[in-house]
């Protein structure tokens, strides 16, 4: 079972950015960022775990987009369902 977190921040009424938080063992902190693409960044920790997918844009992301990020780290990509609060930001 995995354990993926989203967050969406809203700036006067409209989602500014957002973050797909993915499991990792307690106490990882980011040491190094990658940009995916213009609207997302992946964070990664010194030993290279992943720690989540950044999201500048939501509202200019696809799903397909961000399946394409999972894929990249070899992770099953969100369903539609986990998915649904980015897709309607």
């Amino acid at each position: 079972m995995r354990t993926l977190s989203l967050q969406i921040t809203y700036r006067k009424g409209k989602p500014f950015a957002a973050y797909i938080y993915l499991a990792h063992r307690p106490g990882l902190k980011s040491a190094r960022t990658e940009r995916v693409t213009p609207e997302m960044l992946i964070d990664y920790a010194t030993d290279g775990t992943p720690l989540g997918i950044e999201i500048i844009s939501p509202g200019s992301v696809s799903r397909d987009e961000v399946a394409a990020a999972f894929n990249r780290l070899g992770l099953e990509p969100p369903s539609a369902t986990e998915l649904a609060p980015l897709l309607a930001a």
